[in-house]
């Protein structure tokens, strides 16, 4: 089964990091890219590049801005393949960003 695990930080967090720490975080990322359950992953640019998009009464309304306004924000994504929940948590706990305080919400595909 594939699962979307959507990566959130505070902003800036990267910034915060040394720069050995950075480096770290970025080789044991592409590290992952090794393991064969690991698809597409991709890191977004800071959620204030984000323009939010809605339709009301068929007229297109844009936003300057993520959706929420919330302390984290989405900062990456990566797809993966699993046999099942606890397999793609573990994938997820393997994410450089998780151990430098990042959450991952762990999300199953809808199967087309």
């Amino acid at each position: 089964m594939q699962y979307a695990l959507l990566i959130y930080a505070e902003p800036g967090f990267q910034e915060a990091l040394s720069d050995a720490e950075r480096e770290k975080a970025y080789a044991e990322h592409f590290a992952l890219a090794d393991d064969a359950r690991y698809g597409v992953g991709a890191q977004l640019q800071p959620a204030e590049t984000a323009t939010t998009v809605r339709v009301i009464d068929g007229r297109r309304l844009t936003t300057d801005g993520p959706f929420a306004d919330t302390k984290e924000v989405l900062g990456g994504i990566c797809l993966v393949e699993a046999a099942d929940l606890e397999e793609a948590l573990e994938l997820a706990a393997r994410l450089p960003a998780v151990r430098l305080g990042a959450v991952v919400e762990v999300r199953p595909l809808v199967r087309r």
